[in-house]
């Protein structure tokens, strides 16, 4: 019988495979150990072997998805796939009760490892069914992650389809785009209960007294995933007349993203348009920073602007908050968790589950 509790139970058992594949390194567990987690140990043996070489050879179908990036997803998510905190999560909401399932239709982005995972799994254990069109940026970690916990709880396993194909046969749609792409979006999807994603970008507010140890996570929050998701810091807040030079000296735990050839790419291409066009800028040999008033920046480009008044600038920020993912600060999110969202950290601000469940 497909209830929340076994669907629950499925999830967090996932999360425990990921999570010792994870602690072994990225190395193949034994078949002995995988039957932990399923009596077909050689079927869930044959897609750890999938996993393993897609993780070894990720830069191959997408540049920008390094091991590292991968990993970096994958551990996120196994810390995230826990009974405790999926049933924190769901506490809010009414999923018990037995209600019609209804097919979801999910247009998802490329630009991360799983980006699109939180729209799948909220689907997924509400007790509706998935149809997701895959960025082929992003094809591969999302259908296999769902055989795998198919394997744990075989009942999920027609509960998501994957396509590159134009979506048909849903009852709603959650459409995650660009501010272009979203009115294109709101055109062929508006007469369904939808959810439709535009641009957003994450912001940092300095006070000038973070420690070395805030500023080094920082420099996490501007660099992790090179800077490609809506929650990497784009945009800074600094006091006026900061002073750069702590900031700079933080960031040498993250000089190493200089190494990969797009990043540097996208960085010495910025850097000779700032110079061609006289723009002021801040250059640390891999960022470069320029005071700017938008909030989303180019890849390897941070923008800052300079403030006075912190309760004004909280004013001026809520005025703004449609083009914020996430702020943070010591009166926000800590240094260094940009890229780590709870459950109840919505995309958009937008809660999934309250759109679900009122379907």
């Amino acid at each position: 019988m497909d209830t929340l509790n076994n669907r629950i139970i499925a999830f967090d058992q996932l999360g425990a495979y990921l999570s010792a594949i994870v602690k072994n390194q990225m190395k193949a567990l034994p078949e002995g150990e995988l039957k932990r987690w399923t009596n077909k140990s050689a079927e869930l043996g044959a897609l750890q072997n999938e996993l393993l070489e897609y993780y070894h050879h990720s830069v191959y179908y997408n540049p920008w998805f390094t091991k590292e990036n991968v990993l970096f997803a994958l551990k996120d998510w196994a810390n995230a796939l826990q009974k405790e905190k999926l049933q924190e999560w769901l506490s809010e909401y009414n999923l018990n009760l037995k209600k019609k399932q209804k097919t979801i239709g999910v247009v998802m982005a490329g630009n991360l490892p799983l980006v699109g995972y939180h729209d799948y799994l909220s689907i997924i254990i509400s007790g509706h069914k998935v149809i997701a069109k895959l960025s082929s940026d992003d094809a591969f970690l999302l259908p296999l992650l769902h055989k795998i916990v198919s394997l744990i709880e075989p009942k999920l396993l027609d509960k998501a389809e994957f396509t590159k194909n134009k979506l048909k046969d849903f009852d709603a749609i959650i459409a995650t785009g660009s501010d272009n792409t979203s009115r294109y979006f709101e055109y062929y999807f508006g007469k369904y209960p939808h959810i439709i994603r535009k641009n957003r970008s994450g912001v940092a507010i300095l006070n000038g007294k973070e420690s070395d140890k805030q500023l080094q996570e920082l420099s996490v929050d501007l660099t992790a995933y090179f800077g490609l998701g809506c929650r990497s810091i784009s945009k800074l807040y600094v006091p006026k007349a900061y002073e750069f030079r702590s900031l700079f000296e933080n960031l040498d735990n993250v000089k190493h993203i200089a190494q990969h050839h797009k990043f540097f790419n996208n960085y010495e291409y910025n850097k000779a348009i700032f110079l061609v066009n006289k723009v002021a800028h801040r250059d640390t040999g891999f960022l470069l920073f320029t005071e700017e008033v938008a909030m989303s920046s180019p890849i390897s480009v941070v923008y800052y602007e300079e403030y006075e008044d912190g309760a004004l600038l909280e004013q001026q920020l809520q005025m703004r908050k449609t083009e914020i993912q996430c702020i943070i600060g010591a009166e926000h999110i800590a240094f260094g968790q940009s890229q780590h969202p709870t459950l109840n950290d919505y995309a958009d601000g937008v809660d999934v589950l309250a759109f679900l469940e009122n379907l």
